[in-house]
């Protein structure tokens, strides 16, 4: 009996882990096994993943001995920080260096690691056009994670750098969905002018990250941008509307007006869709949907994608 080997997933009950953890649990003949670790193996997410093969393993990612103890005997592993617990970049720094350090000392194989653009190396810190946030980020939740790639490269970690794009399930679950502008019409609001938005559904993000996962040695060392669809605001609503049977607009805001909305981590996305849109080339480059493809061939479009969710979408 071949033994398979291990993928240590970080966030295995979220987005990105999550889907990966699934990708390979629902492959019957993949050459892994997953652990999946997460702070609470008794949450039903945790138990779902159990009862489909997984070693669910109990981990915290600010705790260096509990990262070495799960990363032993391992394969690889998929890490990922998520800024929106605590909205601290410094701290997602941290994470990611005691995760390289420690997948160095396994011995690990290949890493996945889930990071994003240090947007300061296209908008310095003195540049006025965007405001900087926490003393010294532009986008945080953006630039803790590109700061921190280095510490993989300088650790020697066989490593792929995967960027992933705008998760469409944000407009269900965080309130960027359409919202009610008058009798029976209906917006969504975003600062991108008509620029083109990388976008990807959450699923997909794990099933693109399997795709790297089987490619193996090929992959590492290489920055691997993944989408499921570049479109514009105004193509997104008339998909929505279409979708959803009701007529939906773009109503365009500027960056400064979206930082101004007052809702926790505003001024973080303001600068977020600041850049996608600034930097609209930068960021559609490097996340190619052919290449996701490749990678993923079930890979929605957000066509697609709008019909199996359109009732999922709230409207207020």
């Amino acid at each position: 009996m071949t033994t398979k080997k291990i993928i240590t997933i970080y966030g295995a009950t979220g987005a990105q882990g999550g889907g990966l953890a699934r990708a390979i649990l629902n492959d019957k003949n993949s050459e892994f096994a997953v652990r999946a670790v997460t702070r609470d193996p008794d949450s039903d997410k945790a138990k779902a993943l159990a009862a489909m093969g997984a070693e669910v393993v109990k981990g915290d990612i600010d705790d260096v001995n509990s990262i070495t103890k799960v990363l032993q005997g391992a394969y690889g592993a998929f890490f990922v920080t998520f800024f929106w617990n605590h909205f601290s970049a410094e701290k997602e720094t941290e994470e990611a260096k005691n995760l390289a350090k420690a997948a160095k000392a396994a011995g690990l194989q290949h890493v996945i690691w889930s990071t994003l653009e240090d947007t300061r190396n296209w908008v310095p810190l003195n540049d006025s056009t965007m405001p900087t946030l926490q003393e010294k980020y532009k986008v945080p939740h953006f630039d803790g994670k590109g700061e921190a790639d280095h510490f993989f490269t300088e650790a020697g970690v066989p490593t792929t750098f995967l960027r992933a794009s705008y998760y469409w399930e944000n407009m269900i679950y965080f309130g960027m969905g359409p919202k009610k502008v008058a009798d029976g019409k209906y917006a969504i609001t975003f600062p991108m002018g008509n620029k083109k938005m990388a976008g990807i559904a959450a699923e997909d993000i794990g099933k693109c990250a399997y795709g790297i996962f089987k490619k193996g040695n090929e992959m590492i060392g290489k920055t691997i941008g993944i989408a499921g669809d570049q479109v514009t605001l105004n193509e997104m609503a008339k998909s929505m509307g279409k979708a959803m049977g009701k007529e939906i607009t773009y109503n365009e805001v500027t960056p400064a007006q979206y930082r101004g909305f007052g809702f926790p981590g505003a001024d973080d996305l303001g600068n977020m869709f600041q850049f996608y849109r600034d930097f609209d080339e930068v960021c559609n480059s490097v996340r190619d949907v052919n290449v996701s493809r490749q990678l993923n061939p079930e890979l929605k479009s957000f066509d697609a994608w709008m019909k199996e969710n359109a009732e999922r979408m709230a409207t207020e």
